[in-house]
């Protein structure tokens, strides 16, 4: 019986690695796959993802990122008009309750 070969996983700081070696072009890229015991082809693939991937990474601006939706003024004030509301409400419904000021001729 032919036993199946069971594929090797590497991790992220190994792919880095070869990459890159690769980018630098000391080493050819079969000279390279030899040495980790990794196919040529994969040493191109990782290779390649590095060099597309540098030019994505110095993309984002620097500095303080705009405020979000939810913190707009006009959001703000609303809720703070609806809160002002819901206290006056209740300290109106306390005073309507309270003895000493019921209509009077209820006795």
């Amino acid at each position: 019986m032919s036993e199946k070969k069971k594929r090797n996983t590497y991790n992220a700081e190994f792919k880095a690695k070869v990459g890159r070696e690769a980018i630098h072009g000391v080493k050819t890229v079969n000279e390279m796959g030899q040495a980790y015991g990794v196919h040529p082809v994969q040493v191109s693939k990782w290779k390649k993802a590095i060099v597309e991937q540098a030019g994505t990474r110095f993309e984002g601006k620097r500095g303080p990122k705009p405020a979000a939706e939810q913190d707009s003024p006009d959001r703000l004030y609303s809720e703070m008009g609806r809160l002002k509301m819901e206290l006056d409400g209740d300290w109106l419904k306390k005073k309507q309750g309270s003895p000493c000021h019921e209509p009077p001729g209820l006795d």
